[in-house]
């Protein structure tokens, strides 16, 4: 069929209609705002509907009235109860180690042939995101490229990034690969078109999967350049060390909040030891004697500038520290605590979190975005914890061994030890069930991921406690909002109005070239704001635009879903490139210089995958 050809741009719609332009123009505006929290955007963007539509009823040109409650149907909207489901189910492959086997052989892999063991990661990774959130695949990957780097000594910035962009384009091979998919298909379904099967567009995916996989192991690591990452040093930073008083030193007779201002600040005493096994409590006006012992934790730079202002001498135990009996860090081991969704550290500051009496580890530094956040205490303690972020701590072995294991946190090591239980295989059988029931047995993808979370209850593979740090207040918040915005454009016009200024704008393309186009257009807009909101809104509007050029609106909707699958240029485009970012020590540059020619290729493909796929002429 030939295009159609529309030469003057179409007339503007109306009040309504534009007002809900405006809005979704200003959401993609505070979408982009890092100062500006998504929640917050989120829920200013359904009030602002809500109380619009409110004040100013809608009656379209049927008679028929837009009610205002309407807008707040996306939190009961199935995809949206799939995607939280899924991603408490996801929680419970991490809790319990399902996926640590797996994890392993990969390790051990490394040592016969790391080039063929970096494709078989990459392979693993697209593999699993096909079927489950991607973000507990990298946590399993992270621990385990970060230990080979180590141990190996190459830079983990050549295999973190391409493991996730490897997880992201296995990610949008099925209808639950990610929470875009899930949300395209429901829109999809619910606008009257064939509710799209888990692996209806699975073979297209999967050979641009494949395309993109080779790219990501033989060029981007070439492309990368080899960052220093916060855990290349494995060396302890701070040192335990006793602060004699010594006799007719400033030190005696002064309360310690005296002592903490002659040192600038820079003293922080754990314990006060007096005598042979008297421990006298660091109150601010515990008076210092001849012979105390102030035991403290610090960098050897800040001991020695301690050790000078005080008129104290360093001791390590009963031996002084000097140039034959250095500070010793024996026994204490640096990691890496990684914030993610459903991290008990998420949204909380280090004071708020008692961390260090908590967890038995010093924070050295926070890192966010490819920078340390400063390194003076007071402001570490006060920094509220992003997804992210990289705590960079130190601490006993053996307490850093304890809290990996446990599963809680995130921690990156120079050990490939991963956390494992006795309920691994459960939740690694009800997460295969899940999949299994809506793919073969007819049932809603919602459905059988809430019959999946019971089980893994009822089983203790998860508890309500964990399930309840699994779900995303952001995620939950732009999900409604999108599909408010979805239904607001769809009932007043607005994405009629849209398909028609792009059909314009297009006039003489063929169907295949406006596929395409739509398609770069949901890439560029995903690496820029949520990708969540560019499906939603671009949903209606793809199948508007299918439906004035009488063509089938199946491909314009899978091109809508592949072009906000295409999160590689920015690092904040999806949050496990947030993930890599920070634990492979990359830069803004780093996504561009690898995600942009990534994003070429994809594009491409899928432009000449999907006409011969559905027949769309050129």
């Amino acid at each position: 069929m030939t295009a159609i050809n529309i030469t003057t741009l179409p007339q503007l719609p109306d009040a309504h209609a534009l007002a809900v332009l405006l809005l979704v123009l200003l959401a993609l505006f505070l979408f982009t705002r890092e100062s500006i929290a998504i929640e917050t955007s989120s829920l200013f963007i359904l009030a602002m509907l809500s109380i619009g539509f409110t004040v100013f009823p809608y009656v379209n040109s049927q008679g028929q009235h837009l009610e205002a409650l309407q807008f707040f149907n996306g939190f009961g909207h199935e995809a949206l109860v799939a995607v939280c489901a899924l991603m408490i189910a996801g929680n419970g492959l991490v809790r319990t180690g399902a996926l640590v086997p797996l994890g392993r052989i990969l390790a051990r892999l490394w040592l016969v042939s790391p080039a063929l063991s970096m494709l078989l990661t990459l392979l693993v990774g697209a593999f699993l995101s096909a079927f489950v959130n991607n973000v507990p695949i990298v946590v399993l990957l992270l621990p385990i490229l970060i230990s080979v780097s180590l141990r190996t000594g190459e830079p983990a910035s050549g295999m973190l990034m391409p493991m996730g962009f490897a997880t992201l384009v296995g990610g949008m091979s099925t209808s639950i690969g990610t929470s875009t998919n899930l949300l395209v298909v429901s829109v999809a379904a619910d606008m009257g078109l064939r509710r799209l099967q888990m692996f209806d567009f699975f073979v297209p995916a999967a050979i641009v999967a494949a395309i993109a996989i080779v790219y990501l192991w033989l060029i981007a690591p070439r492309l990368l350049p080899a960052r220093k990452a916060i855990l290349s040093d494995t060396s302890p930073r701070i040192f335990t060390a006793q602060l004699v008083i010594l006799e007719d030193g400033f030190a005696v007779g002064k309360t310690l909040t005296e002592l903490i201002e002659k040192s600038s600040g820079l003293l922080e005493v754990s314990r006060i030891m007096r005598g042979t096994g008297t421990y006298v409590v660091p109150l601010p006006d515990a008076q210092i004697q001849a012979g105390d012992r102030l035991m403290v934790n610090d960098t050897p730079e800040n001991l020695k500038e301690l050790e000078s202002a005080l008129d104290a001498m360093l001791y390590v135990g009963d031996t002084p520290v000097d140039e034959e009996h250095p500070l010793s860090g024996e026994g204490q081991q640096i990691a890496e605590i990684v914030v993610m969704q459903g991290s008990p550290l998420l949204g909380m500051t280090l004071r708020q979190l008692n961390f260090y009496d908590r967890y038995q580890l010093m924070v050295l530094a926070i890192h966010r975005e490819g920078n340390s956040v400063e390194t003076l205490r007071e402001k570490i303690a006060q920094a509220r914890l992003h997804i992210g972020d990289v705590l960079l701590v130190q601490g006993d072995q053996d307490t850093i061994g304890e809290i990996k294991r446990a599963g809680e946190l995130l921690v990156l090591d120079a050990t490939a030890d991963l956390p494992y239980t006795d309920k691994a295989v459960t939740a690694l059988l009800i997460m295969a069930a899940i999949i299994l029931v809506s793919a073969f047995g007819d049932v809603p993808i919602a459905i059988s991921a809430v019959g999946g979370v019971l089980l893994m209850l009822v089983t203790r593979c998860l508890t309500w406690r964990h399930a309840s740090m699994a779900l995303s207040t952001q995620v939950i918040l732009i999900v409604a909002a999108s599909l408010a915005m979805g239904a607001a454009l769809l009932k007043t016009g607005g994405a009629e109005y849209l398909a028609q200024v792009f059909v314009a704008l297009t006039a003489g393309a063929s169907p295949a070239v406006i596929v395409s186009g739509l398609m770069l257009l949901m890439a560029i807009m995903t690496n820029i704001v949520s990708n969540n909101a560019a499906a939603v809104i671009g949903t209606p509007i793809a199948i508007s635009i299918a439906q004035q050029l009488q063509v089938n609106p199946e491909p314009f909707v899978i091109a809508v879903l592949f072009g906000a699958n295409m999160s590689y240029a920015t690092p904040m485009a999806y949050k496990t490139n947030l993930l890599v970012m920070h634990a492979g020590g990359y830069k803004f540059t780093d996504f561009v210089r690898v995600g942009v020619p990534l994003t070429i290729i994809v594009w491409l493909s899928l432009s000449l995958l999907l006409p011969v796929m559905y027949s769309l002429s050129w």
